[in-house]
């Protein structure tokens, strides 16, 4: 299984502080936001990971995540998307890098307290299809909202008005290599934009799309007031294995402790030697060699 991580868009939400920076380099707590959909899938296992962003600042993920040795990544790509095309058409410039393996799709602005490792694993003892990670939400009308029935998701509606129930449809994602064709024919939404909704619903109906339900926090941070919760919440569980993994390559420790006692203890491993890859149009790798930043 690879990673991808979606880290574009505007962040128009979060300015005026976004007119300097990608708002996924903005901090949580300790670290850059970025750092923690990182952490999440090397703890999951996880070691290639492509990161597609865009806009005037996508040079700034190079200069913050080099080669990715840090994280204990075998290989780190990075993809560019043009505009505004939606979190589908973003993850449709993932399909050279993908090569027919199943990939594990996080939005860089999701934050989650628990491990993803067992997500991981169901995913990859099912056969296949779709899976989407859920959490019963206060305010579901903000996110993509799933109806459940018999322990079956039946439906899911982007930001409803009138939300059917509390389960959130997070930013977490495992899809199969069909996610590819399922995205080829979308068509844009009234946003002018390609839905992650409709690639979850085309698995419905294929009758291939599973659930797993989170039973930790988990939190977007795309907003002003969700970027304050977040960090209060990260700054609050600061003994989290999986929060604290990174404390060590930072140079900070916060999150691990004061004296970074928790700092790098999970998902650090010693830099390898590896060539880098061409990924095709659009795609530039970096993984950890004698000759990029050490």
């Amino acid at each position: 299984m690879k990673g991808v991580i979606l880290a574009g868009g505007l962040g128009s939400r979060l300015l005026p502080m976004t007119r300097v920076t990608n708002k996924h380099l903005l901090p949580v707590y300790d670290r850059p936001m970025i750092y923690y959909p990182i952490q999440q899938m090397v703890h999951a296992g996880i070691e290639d990971i492509l990161v597609v962003t865009g806009g005037n600042h996508a040079g700034d993920f190079l200069k913050l995540l080099r080669n990715g040795h840090e994280f204990g990544l075998k290989h780190l790509s990075y993809a560019y998307q043009e505009g505004e095309g939606g979190i589908a058409e973003a993850l449709g410039l993932a399909e050279h890098f993908a090569g027919g393996e199943p990939l594990l799709v996080i939005l860089g602005d999701n934050i989650f307290q628990d491990s993803l490792a067992p997500a991981v694993r169901r995913y990859s003892e099912g056969e296949g299809g779709a899976m989407i990670l859920l959490k019963r939400v206060d305010d579901p009308h903000r996110f993509g909202v799933a109806r459940v029935e018999d322990d079956r998701v039946v439906r899911i509606v982007e930001k409803p008005s009138e939300p059917e129930s509390d389960w959130a449809v997070t930013g977490c994602y495992f899809y199969d290599a069909r996610v590819f064709e399922i995205i080829h024919e979308l068509e844009p939404s009234e946003r002018g934009e390609l839905e992650i909704t409709d690639v979850n619903n085309r698995y419905l109906e294929w009758g291939t799309l599973r659930h797993h339900e989170l039973q930790g926090w988990w939190t977007d941070a795309g907003t002003v007031g969700s970027l304050h919760r977040a960090t209060g919440l990260v700054a609050a569980d600061r003994g989290n294995a999986v929060l604290a993994s990174m404390a060590a390559a930072g140079g900070g420790g916060a999150a691990g402790g004061e004296d970074g006692e928790h700092g790098g203890r999970d998902g650090l491993r010693p830099p390898g030697k590896k060539s880098p890859r061409t990924l095709g149009p659009g795609h530039t790798e970096i993984g950890p060699t004698e000759d990029t930043v050490p």
